[in-house]
């Protein structure tokens, strides 16, 4: 008997969200037989989306473009209701898949569950147990593994949290973290840039912040520590790539403008963001994301924030947790830029987060669960 094609549909909107979920969607492009596949952006963010699946040569069925100046939290999730809506009422998937923690994805899976359309988390079970941090991805991916029918967790410890939620053990999969399938095709031995140029005979240091919950004292303290760095070790250069939100640059302006050493730039695409990855010493951050993509690297992570929802970073020894305290910051960048033996724990171990196939893992999965019913 032939079986029918199932139709599955990924919502998404942020670039982060992009880069994980462009495997995915290639991986399930090919089954062409068992799926049919419809993208749909909400535009949460907008040119950086964009670029993304230029890269994967992704084209997208719908874009909703709910992004506009100085949005607000409530601006995109009533957009994203609103909006996204009449899709699901016209295509009908038979799954909507959703990705890890943004307000798109707690939406999306809000409105696929007013319409009784089971929803697949993919990156689902990390935690922090703190709504204020990070905030507001934590409320948002509780939320949307209580609405969830298939919980795709990057690890066991992910897989863990379910169980512990009691979510059906028969939904849950540990699949490895698709951020790593991305970096497997991104990585060029023989990439040039004009910024990685000029770093070329210095120590880069690699820099990403733009939490909500930093803006204001503590990211004033994170800019200070960074200066700070710079000042006070010559062999050093520093590169960020700032994110759009205008209170964050406001702040980066104000803090890291006009050091010879420091470099503010654009952001840049997920093939030119990678490669820097590839390429700097040691990473600052607050990103959720990047820590993942820094140990599929080696690169070492001084994390930037006060929880993770990855402490398996932490725990491999990829990840040191410093807060947002310019001095812990400061000491902790200064003793793993002189430290040898500390910097070699900290890029010498496995990878906790993927071996590159959680895409096809997932794809399998649901081939397995929608078109046997189970």
């Amino acid at each position: 008997m032939r079986m029918t094609k199932k139709k599955l549909m990924f919502t998404f909107g942020t670039r982060p969200e992009a880069v994980k979920m462009c495997p995915l969607i290639l991986e399930c492009q090919k089954r062409t037989s068992r799926f049919d596949t419809v993208v749909c952006l909400t535009g949460q963010h907008a040119e950086m989306l964009t670029r993304v699946l230029d890269y994967f040569q992704i084209e997208p069925d719908y874009n909703l473009e709910v992004m506009k100046d100085e949005q607000t939290l409530t601006d995109v999730t009533v957009a994203v209701l609103e909006k996204l809506g009449p899709v699901l009422e016209k295509e009908k998937p038979d799954i909507l898949l959703v990705h890890g923690d943004t307000t798109t994805s707690f939406a999306g899976a809000l409105a696929a569950f007013y319409r009784q359309i089971p929803v697949g988390h993919v990156e689902a079970g990390l935690r922090t147990n703190d709504f204020t941090s990070p905030y507001p991805e934590e409320f948002n991916r509780q939320c949307v593994d209580m609405l969830a029918g298939y919980h795709f967790a990057p690890t066991q410890w992910a897989a863990g949290n379910l169980a512990g939620e009691n979510r059906d053990p028969a939904r849950i999969f540990v699949t490895g973290n698709t951020v790593i399938d991305a970096i497997r095709t991104t990585i060029r031995q023989e990439y040039r840039h004009p910024e990685l140029d000029w770093a070329a005979d210095s120590t880069l240091i690699l820099v990403t912040a733009h939490r909500r919950e930093n803006l204001g004292q503590p990211m004033a303290q994170m800019f200070s520590a960074i200066r700070r760095i710079a000042d006070d070790n010559p062999h050093t250069k520093v590169i960020y790539p700032i994110h759009k939100n205008p209170k964050v640059r406001r702040a980066a302006d104000q803090y890291l403008r006009d050091h010879e050493r420091i470099r503010l730039i654009e952001p840049l695409d997920v093939f030119d963001f990678h490669n820097f990855m590839s390429r700097c010493h040691i990473i600052l951050t607050d990103s959720g994301g990047l820590q993942e993509e820094a140990a599929a690297v080696r690169k070492p992570v001084l994390l930037m924030r006060n929880t993770t929802e990855r402490p398996e970073g932490v725990e491999a020894g990829v990840i040191d947790m410093v807060g947002t305290e310019e001095e812990a910051i400061y000491r902790a960048a200064s003793r793993l830029l002189k430290d040898g033996e500390l910097y070699r724990k900290m890029t010498g171990g496995p990878n906790p987060f993927g071996d590159g196939f959680a895409s096809l893992r997932i794809a399998d999965i649901l081939e397995k669960a929608l078109l046997s019913g189970g």
